[in-house]
């Protein structure tokens, strides 16, 4: 098996858990506040990467000389989890994921005025095509335009400053760090508010709170090897698999099954994220020395 199949194939894996995740966290917001799930969430998941830390070095890749940068990537991170969860209760499962493929197109944008990047023109333009597809999904001014579409926008956002701050300063912190205090953030803040959103949960919904924190950090290992064995222009195109698992997961747990408009917007921002891809792979081609 080659190193590329091997990244696609963890890719595919990473994408699969994420969207079981997904559907876990949904099923789980028909009774419990997205602050109780998100808490139990990390519970699980922040004992597993420091497991994972150990037998990836060490646990002294998880040392730190930048404690403030970690706090805020996890309050950005709260926040991330915070709105997507939440519109997770609000929407499709298909439409919410389709409307979080925007995220990596305000990671070109944010990367302008925050990392003091340009953009090329071929990017802008795939950047507007991307924007015209969420338009088409979320269609204001239309009976599907809701609040659920705005928290999962508000989702996307987020998850791009994440990403930003991980750009400007993950080249100097071990990835499991970055991930370990990302996580401890979100536990002791969401930890805070379990007074006044706590629902005893029912038997099953334990297992959910726990298959949520085990998806998460295998959907994050899976994901972590699948750029170590492929280049990125290779393996993130297979993220645009979530798709497929989320209008599966949909239609057998809900009955959801998504309109046209949600697979023409989701057909552009696809679109638009494989030609930035592509564009980046190229550049990055153009650049690389020849011997």
């Amino acid at each position: 098996m080659t190193s590329s199949l091997k990244g696609i194939l963890c890719m595919c894996a990473g994408v699969l858990f994420l969207a079981l995740g997904d559907a876990v966290s949904k099923w789980l917001g028909e009774v419990h506040s997205p602050l109780q799930i998100i808490f139990f969430r990390a519970l699980v998941s922040l004992p597993l990467i420091a497991l994972l830390a150990h037998f990836g070095g060490g646990l002294r890749k998880l040392r730190t000389r930048r404690p403030g940068v970690h706090l805020l990537r996890g309050l950005i991170y709260t926040a991330t989890m915070v709105c997507f969860v939440w519109g997770l209760t609000l929407l499709p499962l298909a439409e919410a994921t389709a409307i979080a493929f925007v995220a990596p197109l305000f990671v070109t944008l944010l990367s302008v005025p925050l990392l003091g990047e340009r953009i090329d023109p071929p990017v802008l333009a795939a950047s507007l095509l991307g924007f015209v597809g969420v338009l088409i999904v979320v269609r204001p001014g239309g009976d599907a335009f809701q609040l659920g579409a705005m928290v999962v926008l508000g989702a996307a956002v987020f998850y791009a400053l994440m990403m930003v701050t991980a750009r400007r300063y993950g080249a100097n912190e071990h990835l499991w760090a970055m991930v370990f205090y990302m996580t401890a953030v979100p536990l002791v803040l969401t930890g805070l508010s379990l007074p006044w959103v706590w629902q005893t949960p029912h038997p099953w919904h334990w297992l959910g709170f726990a298959a949520s924190g085990v998806l998460g950090v295998g959907a994050t290992a899976f994901i972590t090897l699948a750029f170590r064995h492929a280049p990125a222009a290779i393996a993130a195109p297979f993220d645009y698999t979530a798709m497929l698992w989320a209008v599966l997961l949909g239609w057998w747990f809900w009955g959801e099954l998504p309109d046209v408009w949600v697979w023409a917007g989701s057909a552009l921002i696809m679109c638009s994220g494989l030609a930035i891809a592509y564009h980046d792979r190229r550049t990055t081609l153009k650049r690389r020395p020849t011997a």
